[in-house]
């Protein structure tokens, strides 16, 4: 039997059980969507979250005190200080000497933190400061600014702000050159964070933060930290970095060190394998709805085989072999899959792209900003429209062997 006419034959199959098949088409396409979103939007948001740590700087390493696995890092960040599983021991001056004599460390900064008064204007309100050296601060910050500059060493009453700080902390607008007080000391505002990027920091010299904050001694540092020459030799300075700090603090046991070591590659590796886990979960979930998909094809093939066993007959008896009768029906069921599998890249496509914007709109801030972008790529489309096909075949297969296996004699006997 010619292909053409093959075609023709499994077509209209399709076509005279219109409600039957449509039924079943659209578990095809609900399952085919689910996957096409769910993958496109993980792989987006390990992309996106890639991009963020590359942004954040994966050379840095972050040394908090007490023994915890906290990000000391991502705490300095947001102005606040680390915290600890453990009796803290306060790191000191001398820990960050110690740290420059480690090999590949290209950088290496003390900051402390504490809770101050904020006023501008009339408005007040308490927030985290943290002091930085501004000798080389600049070489460590990985956060843009929106406006204005990063600290320097001239700088002694000079402040850079977050975005929220700047916009939504006063309930009035703070802008570049304007002058704020904390802890009663009057600051002149350098620079404004971007949005996104550290919106509630307020950054101020070290020496200055020592001067006006309470609980900050001349000694105690709230967290160290270290920008490595190389990404690649970060693992291996951590070790470095860990063996001298127990040596120089005296520390000869492992589970009594009273520090932490991290770093934003650490980090970046834990919630990419979160994220591919839940990728992997939540597709196995979709796939779910494929099987019972496919299930449905074969319930399908089975009623379409009752129902042309007649013609199965009158076609066996003017010349149609097994074969022929099998690609009919295969090619049935995979026309089944092929319309499912369009239908589903399409409301996949659509269905990822709609989460996107929602994540990544004006509503989505924190972690939900990773989800705001997807990765729709032709490799995905092309598998998941396969997929789609080669599902509605194998669903397929014991329905159209049977149908091929009819005798005709029996086949037209059939009521």
């Amino acid at each position: 039997m010619k292909i053409k006419k093959s075609l023709q034959l499994a077509l209209n199959i399709l076509v005279h059980s219109k409600l039957r098949s449509w039924l079943t088409i659209i578990g095809i396409i609900i399952g085919i969507a689910a996957i096409v979103s769910i993958v496109s939007i993980s792989e987006g948001a390990q992309q996106q979250m890639e991009e963020r740590f590359g942004e954040l700087g994966a050379d840095i390493i972050t040394v908090s005190p007490g023994f915890s696995r906290a990000m000391g890092f991502m705490r300095m960040r947001e102005g606040g200080s680390s915290s600890s599983s453990s009796v803290q021991k306060n790191l000191t001056s001398k820990d960050v000497l110690v740290l420059k004599t480690i090999p590949h460390i290209k950088t290496v900064m003390g900051t402390v933190s504490a809770r101050g008064e904020l006023k501008y204007l009339g408005k007040s309100g308490e927030q985290s400061i943290t002091g930085v050296d501004t000798l080389v601060w600049k070489d460590l910050v990985t956060d843009a600014l929106e406006s204005g500059r990063y600290l320097t060493k001239s700088d002694t009453y000079s402040v850079v702000v977050g975005y929220d700080i700047a916009n939504t902390f006063f309930d009035k607008t703070v802008q570049i050159n304007r002058q704020i007080s904390i802890e009663d000391r009057i600051f002149k505002v350098v620079g404004i964070f971007k949005e996104g990027e550290n919106d509630r920091a307020v950054i101020i010299p070290i020496d200055v933060a020592r001067d006006i904050l309470e609980d900050v001694g001349d000694k105690k540092l709230n967290s160290i930290t270290v920008k490595v020459e190389d990404v690649e030799l970060v693992d291996e300075t951590i070790e470095n970095i860990e063996k001298k700090l127990m040596m120089s603090r005296g520390i000869l046991r492992e589970d009594k060190k009273d520090f932490s070591v991290s770093s934003v590659k650490e980090l970046q590796e834990t919630i990419s394998e979160t994220l591919r886990t839940m990728a992997i979960f939540l597709g196995a979930i979709a796939a779910i709805s494929l099987v019972v998909g496919g299930i449905g094809i074969s319930n399908t093939m089975f009623t379409s085989v009752l129902e042309k066993t007649k013609e199965i007959g009158v076609m066996k008896a003017i010349g149609a072999r097994n074969r022929d009768i099998l690609f009919v029906f295969l090619l049935n069921s995979g026309m089944i899959g092929f319309v499912g599998g369009v239908g589903g890249v399409i409301l996949g496509s659509v269905a990822s792209g709609a989460i996107s914007g929602l994540a990544g709109g004006a509503g989505g801030n924190g972690m939900m900003r990773v989800f705001g972008a997807t990765a729709l790529t032709p490799e995905l489309l092309i598998f998941a429209f396969a997929f789609s096909i080669i599902v509605g075949m194998v669903a397929g297969a014991i329905p159209a062997y049977s149908a091929s296996r009819l005798k005709p004699v029996d086949a037209l006997r059939y009521e």
